[in-house]
């Protein structure tokens, strides 16, 4: 697969978790950090595209995590585009250990954004001739996991501060994930990791706003879905739904 990027990474102390594991945090961290600087190799780096009001938003993705890395591991993430229509990318990803063998598979969607109007635009041509594309998936999406179940119950709430804010003027993806985390109770991140993650964004949360997070724990086996939101004016933000392991198993 001549299209495929890769980066390799040493996995450092704060990036760990209570059980010395990669965070989900990280990884989503280290996927969206290979996928900058997929866009820096081809001359478009994210800052060069900020200066013409453009930018990568994503709208939906899967994460599924066979183990997580562990401290001081050395793992590499190749990333490479499946796809595309006129303002689309679809972003593949695998996840592998020293030994190359396959710990984590990652899908993402992800539109071409004016980032002053607030609206796709069309991809450029030269990046969809430098990127080049490979039509084998890592893993595929179902957007049905998200649809099913109800709201469920509030269990938490979070003000968007300037850290939660990025460069393009909303909450980043990355910090719905830390909410997502943060919602769950303490004893059972204790004993369980996340396995899968399905999630969709419908809108924009900024400075200043507040998110309730909702779970429905009604599915069983584990697994959940969180809807993020916010009840003044019952604006609906994301959308996930999760799968859990025991640690020990």
């Amino acid at each position: 697969m001549n299209e495929l990027f890769k980066r390799n990474y040493n996995l450092r102390y704060f990036e760990m978790n209570k059980h010395g594991m990669a965070s989900p945090v990280t990884i989503l961290t280290l996927l969206e950090e290979t996928a900058a600087e997929h866009c820096l190799n081809i001359g478009y780096s994210l800052y060069d595209l900020e200066k013409q009001n453009i930018g990568w938003v994503l709208t939906s993705g899967v994460i599924e995590m066979l183990r997580y890395p562990k401290y001081k591991e050395n793992i590499t993430v190749l990333t490479w585009l499946s796809k595309y229509t006129l303002v689309r990318g679809y972003r593949e990803n695998l996840i592998l250990d020293e030994d190359k063998n396959i710990i984590g598979k990652a899908k993402g969607r992800w539109v071409f954004y004016d980032i002053q109007k607030r609206k796709p635009v069309p991809i450029f041509d030269d990046i969809i001739k430098k990127w080049k594309f490979n039509m084998e998936s890592a893993i595929e999406e179902n957007p049905e996991l998200i649809n099913q179940g109800g709201e469920g119950d509030l269990k938490n709430e979070f003000c968007i501060y300037r850290s939660d804010i990025d460069s393009y003027k909303h909450v980043s993806n990355i910090r719905y994930l830390h909410f997502l985390l943060e919602s769950l109770p303490e004893d059972f991140l204790d004993k369980y990791y996340l396995k899968t993650i399905n999630a969709k964004f419908f809108s924009e949360a900024k400075f200043g706003d507040k998110i309730q997070v909702y779970i429905d724990d009604n599915l069983g086996n584990n697994n959940f879905l969180h809807t993020m939101k916010n009840d003044a004016d019952n604006k609906k933000f994301a959308r996930a739904y999760t799968q859990w392991e025991n640690i020990a198993s």
